[in-house]
């Protein structure tokens, strides 16, 4: 789908503030409410916008410790990389899993209670994925800044 200018518009106020109300929306992107109603049902219907979510202060929630995970897998045969991906996936406190170039192969963002929480992740299910011949673990001490919303200019 190739964005335009409103388009664009849209996007930014709604990674602003997903619960806009349409009409408030509208007066913002200087769209009839109408309009913007069709565009953003488009923006869906083309996967431009995923979804609506909520976001959780991890602290609040006693999932404060964010761990980042370098897994190196012992070959990269599809069988393999689907085997673990499918694990990891299963794994509640995974927040990411991305497969990468360079020396690892995947790097996975865990949201864990502390470290002894993750001592016993380790123990339990990372150390028994499939195909895995290397973790290195690194415990992030503190957030300097996370975004939530994607640069969308253009044009």
């Amino acid at each position: 789908m190739a964005l335009d200018s409103v388009d664009r518009a849209i996007l930014r106020e709604l990674q602003a503030d997903g619960r806009l109300a349409n009409a408030e929306l509208a007066d913002r992107v200087g769209l009839s409410a109408s309009a913007c109603h069709r565009r953003v049902r488009a923006l869906e219907s083309t996967g431009v916008i995923r979804g609506y979510a909520a976001l959780v202060d991890a602290e609040a929630i006693e999932r404060g410790l964010t761990v980042i995970v370098l897994a190196t897998l012992e070959n990269q045969r599809r069988e393999t990389m689907e085997a673990f991906e499918q694990a990891v996936a299963e794994i509640e406190e995974m927040m990411e899993c991305r497969l990468t170039t360079g020396a690892e192969d995947y790097v996975l963002r865990l949201q864990v209670r502390d470290a002894r929480d993750y001592e016993r992740l380790h123990r339990e299910r990372l150390s028994g994925l499939p195909g895995v011949a290397r973790l290195i673990s690194n415990i992030a001490m503190r957030t300097v800044f996370a975004r939530t919303a994607l640069p969308v200019d253009g044009d």
